[in-house]
């Protein structure tokens, strides 16, 4: 019996992190890949302390040859990732009638084209080995849409169109594709928001409190999973109620 293989896309902190250890404990081989390569090693060490296995990557998802640099190592290491998590993804914030067009293409490339890229590595392997799972990390924002938010809005909303596509092209070849669009998280991303708009997001939730990256992670895990291998194409809500 082998494990399977994850890889982890944004995996050094926050949902990436909570994903990668949640997967190590559910008997995962973890690739943990971002830029951030001390924490990289943090996050591995983790795995390792619960007597998982894990790898790390330098991985840049705006950059086409850091991806294929990255997947090709660890097929060679690993021989097969069974399991990919999109979940890399950035914030560059403001009105659009003044953004930047540098933070609009950032956005874009890093969100929504570091996805595609990293899905086309490892479509050949899945398809030849007849079984797969690719999970996207959207966004309440790419369902609601966001004042302040439109690159990144735009970018979760054409992540949630990649997965249905890719749905549809691979479901003969026994690869489910799947997005999970989380609502308003504790993570880096939205500790630096001011008191008074934290106060107004958690007013419009039903539940009355921030999800947390292992809320996030619990889904990726069922996702993951043999129970879930009949859904494909999937956008789960993962947002206390706050967009249904």
């Amino acid at each position: 019996m082998f494990n399977r293989v994850a890889f982890i896309t944004g995996a050094s902190r926050g949902i990436g992190r909570a994903t990668a250890l949640t997967l190590c404990r559910a008997g995962f081989d973890i690739v943990v890949a971002s830029p951030e390569i001390e924490k990289n090693e943090e996050v591995a060490t983790e795995i390792r302390a619960c007597s998982g296995e894990a790898i790390t990557v330098n991985l840049d998802v705006t950059s086409a040859e850091s991806v294929k640099e990255c997947f090709a190592r660890v097929v060679k290491e690993k021989t097969r990732i069974d399991v990919l998590v999109n979940n890399a993804g950035i914030t560059r914030d403001s009105l659009a009638v003044r953004m930047k067009p540098a933070d609009w293409d950032l956005v874009l490339r890093l969100n929504l084209d570091g996805a595609f890229l990293c899905a086309q590595q490892v479509l050949p392997g899945m398809m030849k080995n007849r079984w797969g799972r690719i999970i996207n990390i959207s966004s309440v924002v790419g369902q609601a849409g966001s004042a302040g938010q439109a690159n990144y809005a735009a970018s979760k909303a054409g992540l949630i169109g990649l997965t249905k596509a890719l749905a549809q092209e691979m479901g003969s070849r026994g690869i489910t594709v799947n997005a999970i669009a989380p609502g308003y998280v504790a993570t880096d991303m939205t500790s630096v928001l001011p008191e008074e708009v934290k106060q107004k997001i958690l007013a419009g939730v039903p539940l009355g409190r921030m999800g947390q990256p292992q809320d996030i992670a619990n889904a990726v895990k069922f996702l993951s999973s043999e129970d879930a291998s009949y859904i494909t194409g999937h956008v789960l809500a993962v947002n206390g109620g706050m967009y249904m």
